[in-house]
């Protein structure tokens, strides 16, 4: 197996660009020596054969510095060939190391330039390592000088990386496909992307507005941080797009945030709405406002275990897609599911607490075989196999609002089956809530378990609120 790692660099178009051809971002390659290796540049893969649409014509070419460009030829049995899109590494070398690129051509006359900066280094060799190898290595060198023996040393310390794992990226914001903004105001949206475990050199969000990178653009920034969260080593990669005045033409563009990942890339389109104006209505004299009360209809936590794999696949799966499709895309409800919609950098407490306040419900998942594990670590909901954020403050916080203040109702969901110690090893707090109301079980193998007018999702429906907060969050427009 190909072992290789994937960046992607921002690239200002080249001068030498012929007329109407765009120049994309850059990626970087790193290959070994001797392994055959198959590429397609970002956005073409999923497409006609060889990549791209069909009728796309493509030229492959290989820069060689100031001596010009080498063309890329399409024999099948040469070692560096092309097919359309696709580029092939029968036998890398060394020497293969440069600047690829790759002119697409549109039957509407687009033209589009694809780079690759492949490094092609030394095979790997040795044995494999196991963690019992782990340790501080020292090499110790003996030489002589004029006759006297010197002895030099130098150590190193050898720790194995954690185990990788590569899934289909799932975009986990913008949850919405519209926002409401206010002319002339600064504005972020955020996109933010899950790609796996322990996988931040393949795991990139980003923006595009009218399909073009917001560096190009005037009246943008774009930052981007990927992050493996602990303990889990979720990888998640979110770019935050800052719109420093918001104008009549940003209400007619379309943000698109896209998400790549080693082996799959996804992207949600997103548009911005011009917020109304509240205008007081007077009726007999009296005069009416409409007040929405709290932003969100619940606040999503849940609990996590052990980092049993089916498990925590089973809790990602019903947190990041089954939940906000029912309750959101159905139902109109609006959740807050922290790793998807907090902003990095926000105080931790300050931001359960105000999100709480905002909620008129609180919403705990309880993961299957949740009473199999002696130890339990308590985690905010929100992306896939649980970001750290911090396991005692939405008990704090929750269970003050829930039992001493009476603000929020609760209502709980068991995932699959509890497991042979039922709920006995959870905090106090949420065990009598579990008492005083049962949870509900949903199951993937359920009847009806992802649809919005089953059983199981009435129940569900039922202990929320009867009008959305979605609905009238904005301002009656007159």
């Amino acid at each position: 197996m190909t072992v290789y790692s994937s960046a992607r660099r921002l690239y200002l178009p080249h001068p030498r660009l012929p007329p109407g051809c765009e120049a994309l971002d850059e990626e970087a390659l790193h290959l070994q020596e001797g392994e055959a290796f198959h590429f397609e540049p970002y956005g073409l893969e999923g497409g006609a054969p060889g990549g791209g649409a069909p009728g796309d014509r493509f030229t492959w070419s290989r820069r060689r510095g100031a001596n010009g460009t080498e063309r890329i030829g399409s024999d099948e049995d040469e070692r560096v060939h092309h097919h359309g899109g696709a580029l092939f590494f029968l036998r890398p070398l060394r020497g293969d190391s440069g600047l690829y690129t790759a002119r697409q051509r549109s039957p509407s006359g687009r033209c589009f330039d694809h780079r690759a900066n492949v490094s092609v280094g030394p095979a790997a060799g040795g044995r494999v390592l196991y963690p019992a190898d782990e340790g501080v290595y020292t090499c110790v060198c003996t030489w002589t000088h004029n006759h006297t023996q010197y002895t030099t040393s130098a150590s190193r310390r050898l720790e194995l990386e954690a185990v990788s794992a590569h899934r289909d990226v799932m975009i986990l914001a913008p949850a919405d496909k519209e926002k409401f903004a206010d002319e002339g105001s600064a504005l972020q949206l955020k996109c933010s992307v899950f790609c796996g475990t322990n996988v931040r050199s393949a795991c990139e969000a980003s923006w595009r507005v009218d399909g073009a990178a917001p560096h190009r653009l005037a009246g943008y920034e774009e930052t981007t941080e990927t992050v493996n969260l602990r303990p889990s080593n979720s990888t998640i990669s979110t770019a935050l797009l800052s719109i420093l005045s918001v104008s009549p033409h940003h209400f007619t563009a379309s943000f698109q945030c896209r998400g790549r990942g080693r082996f799959h890339w996804d992207a949600v389109s997103l548009r911005l709405k011009q917020r109304g104006t509240m205008i007081p209505l007077s009726v007999g004299g009296v005069c009416v406002s409409l007040l929405c009360g709290r932003l969100f209809d619940a606040y999503v936590v849940y609990q996590r275990q052990s980092p049993d794999t089916v498990s925590e696949d089973a809790l990602a799966q019903f947190v990041a897609r089954v939940l906000p499709s029912v309750l959101e895309d159905r139902c109109g409800y609006r959740l807050f599911i922290h790793g998807r919609d907090a902003i990095p950098g926000e105080d931790r407490l300050e931001l359960v607490e105000d999100r709480m306040k905002q909620s008129r419900r609180l919403m705990v998942i309880l993961p299957p075989g949740s009473g199999s594990e002696s130890e339990s670590s308590d985690q905010q909901s929100g992306a896939p196999q649980s970001p750290e954020i911090g396991g005692v403050d939405w008990q704090v916080v929750g269970l003050h609002h829930v039992l001493l203040q009476g603000e929020l109702s609760v209502i709980l969901i068991q995932l699959g089956d509890p497991g042979p110690r039922g709920y006995t090893h959870l905090p106090a707090g949420l065990q009598h809530l579990i008492l005083k109301s049962a949870p509900l079980r949903w199951s993937e193998g359920l009847r009806g378990a992802t649809t919005w007018n089953s059983h199981f999702w009435k129940r569900v429906r039922y202990l929320m609120p009867a009008t959305p907060a979605k609905r009238c969050s904005q301002p009656a427009i007159i």
